[in-house]
């Protein structure tokens, strides 16, 4: 999914003009994609000259380290609120399943659009 780079918008409002589904905005100069809008055409991508819209991929060291964060704070808690000092490795067991079951709905995802794909051939 794209972003912006608000320190390379420069606001320009290229993308916000050629946005087919108009759902990128300017807020202080600096365009903005309402995500639940955005269709993934990627024409704000190839239409920005500075190059400040960005792929999602880029956000990931970000995410990993924000995702690690929340389960240490659940860790924290749980051994906290049920007085247990087992109950931070149990969250964490948890946690993990939780982001394993993120990891296979992507993976079973990504074989339906390619059997999409495949369709469209």
């Amino acid at each position: 999914m794209p972003w912006v780079d608000s320190d390379l918008c420069t606001g320009c409002g290229l993308c916000v003009d050629e946005c087919p589904v108009d759902v990128i905005t300017m807020n202080d100069d600096v365009a903005e994609i309402d995500m639940d809008g955005c269709i993934r055409c990627g024409i704000c991508h190839d239409i920005c000259p500075v190059d400040a819209v960005k792929h999602d991929r880029l956000k990931i060291p970000e995410e990993v380290h924000a995702n690690v964060a929340k389960t240490k704070e659940w860790m924290a808690a749980c051994e906290k609120y049920l007085d247990d000092s087992q109950a931070g490795q149990k969250c964490l067991k948890r946690a993990v399943r939780h982001f394993e079951n993120m990891q296979m709905a992507a993976e079973t995802t990504i074989e339906e659009l390619k059997k999409l794909m495949m369709q469209d051939s």
